[in-house]
């Protein structure tokens, strides 16, 4: 049996509250006794909205029961959805409950614990009637997601373009570093390792502690749960390969490596330890949970860190709200030596897809929240979910082009604002690129006017000191075509494997024992030592199990793409 790890339950009220918090009915809730609410319904003025429930096994903001956005949402398409996330558990342990239930809320994220409980509705049989959804991606796209049994189970919610990209912003990983420490330093070149740390330390011992007499921290590590990639998988970043998670691809060899023995790997890691006995590195890391993580990135006391934007940008947008003069941060694209080519910014779309949006079997309306899905990715509600409301949250110019006021702008980071008026269904399919009327960008934050007039005067500042006017362009700019390299990105293959074969077994272990020795390995009296005894568990682990399995994978997604088999004869 495939691996799954439920949290010990103390009493069934546990599961209970958690399903109510879910969305979950109850006869206290007014809806009906099912654990889903899809086959309830409510009286919005004179219109029947149809009540779904999601649970996403991410940290997120809730909204206002009377979100002003969702609505409108609601009256135009007769549905609208109580989503609600990770709180107080780890993903594993949320999704362990649920299963050991056997209730459900209408969709959740996919995993493999889900598809094996059979928690989860085939949806291939019904696309042809959603149109919007069945165009979301290509019948190649689609046929990736088929499970064993030939069926499909979800719907990739992220990365479909819509045109052309438009990105500005790096969502993705980079190391982020603040605007006061580059200009403090008259905005220098920061390529390498060495280069960014020896710029922290010269600014830390200069700028101690904050305005209000609060220590300043230089560098902060994220190494809680399964958000230890920050920790963790710099250094294929470090030696200039995109984010493949969990390993690298040769893209000539199509050869599978494993970047965490690298000398690079070893390297970093050593710099690490010496920076943390510097006092550069947060001693409270190795305890810190992710709530606490974002809370000292929203006091504006973190320097720098290794971190994914989407992660972190509401603690940002605290920052933002607050005023805090120079707090916000920027992506460097740093290598282990200066000059070499990086790649924390990647655009293109995948050949090849996993994961996504599911519904589960507790879902008593299944067509009806197909059609909710399909119906959020109409125009008019695209335009609503990114931009808002015309006149409210953006204006239009004569050209047709959308722009916001610096009110707009100030509205769109403020937390009680969002959770009122905004509503993006943020974990539901939308495109990126262009917005569906082919002139304005998807988001706020893509349309380049847009963005940079909607950046605080010290961002500005920074960007044209270094001569780009989008974050983007502070990192080098690269496009990886899905039919080029059909196994790009490989993390959405890992995130699929499950202990059942020795590859997820080997995985697993090798996941458990890094997130048990790499801290250990930072803050070490002596490093190699520490080093050693890392490499001799992880080695333990069988990591050969699981790039087989990898490289396995590599040479299906090609074959699938480019109808040939590439395997290396015998």
């Amino acid at each position: 049996m495939k691996k799954q790890i439920f949290a010990v339950l103390s009493s069934a009220a546990i599961i209970s509250s958690l399903l109510a918090g879910c969305g979950g009915n109850s006869s206290q809730s007014g809806a009906s006794s099912s654990a889903s609410s899809s086959a309830s319904a409510s009286s919005e003025g004179s219109k029947q909205i149809k009540e779904f429930t999601a649970f996403f096994d991410r940290q997120g903001s809730e909204l206002n029961q009377d979100n002003e956005i969702q609505q409108i949402i609601a009256e135009k398409i007769g549905a609208k959805c109580k989503e609600t996330w990770l709180t107080g558990q780890t993903a594993e342990e949320a999704v362990g409950m649920y299963i050991a239930s056997g209730e459900y809320p209408d969709f959740m994220n996919w995993t493999p614990q889900l598809q094996e409980a059979g928690a989860l509705v085939a949806i291939d049989e019904y696309l042809d009637k959603y149109p919007n959804i069945k165009n979301f991606w290509s019948e190649s796209q689609w046929n990736s997601l088929r499970q064993a049994d030939g069926h499909i189970y979800s719907i990739p919610q992220f990365g479909k373009i819509n045109i052309k990209a438009m990105d500005t912003q790096q969502n993705g990983e980079a190391f982020w570093i603040q605007t006061r420490v580059l200009k403090w330093a008259n905005y220098p070149k920061v390529e390498s390792l060495d280069q960014l740390f020896d710029l922290l330390e010269k600014y830390y011992a200069a700028n101690p502690t904050m305005p209000d007499g609060s220590s300043v921290i230089p560098f902060e590590i994220l190494a809680y749960d399964w958000y230890y990639f920050c920790l963790e998988n710099p250094p294929q970043f470090l030696d200039g390969y995109p984010n493949n998670g969990r390993c690298i691809v040769d893209p000539k060899t199509y050869l599978v490596s494993d970047y965490n023995i690298t000398p690079t790997a070893k390297r970093y890691f050593k710099k690490l330890n010496e920076e943390y006995k510097k006092g550069i590195i947060d001693p409270e890391f190795m305890t810190m949970n992710h709530d606490q993580f974002l809370e000292k990135i929203a006091s504006g006391r973190v320097l720098c860190m290794v971190e994914q934007h989407w992660d972190f940008a509401t603690a940002e947008d605290s920052i933002k709200s607050q005023k805090l003069e120079g707090c916000t941060y920027v992506p460097l694209g740093i290598t282990i030596e200066p000059g070499m080519k990086e790649m924390y910014y990647v655009s293109g779309e995948s050949a090849t897809l996993s994961g996504g949006l599911s519904i589960t079997k507790s879902c008593k309306d299944v067509e009806g929240a197909l059609k909710f899905v399909n119906d959020l990715l109409d125009p008019e509600i695209v335009t609503l979910r990114s931009w808002g409301v015309e006149g409210k949250d953006y204006l239009v110019d004569e050209n047709g082009l959308f722009y916001r006021t610096d009110e707009m702008r100030e509205n769109a980071v403020n937390a009680d604002y969002k959770a009122s008026h905004l509503c993006s269904y943020s974990y539901f399919p939308n495109y990126g690129g262009m917005n569906p009327d082919g002139k304005n960008a998807a988001t706020p934050d893509t349309q380049p006017s847009e963005f940079f007039n909607g950046l605080r005067p010290e961002v500005q500042e920074c960007l044209t000191a270094y001569g780009a006017k989008t974050y983007v362009e502070m990192l080098d700019n690269n496009v990886i075509d899905g039919k080029d390299q059909p196994w790009y990105p490989m993390w959405s293959f890992v995130g699929t494997m499950t202990s059942e074969t020795p590859g997820g077994l080997a995985w697993t272990k090798m996941e458990e024992t890094k997130k048990q020795y790499l801290p250990q390995v930072v803050v070490a009296n002596d490093f190699e030592k520490e080093w050693s005894t890392y490499l001799e568990a992880y080695k333990k682990c069988k990591p050969e199990d699981f790039f087989a399995e990898v490289q396995e994978a590599v040479y299906n997604r090609i074959k699938l793409v480019w109808g040939k088999d590439v395997r290396p004869k015998s």
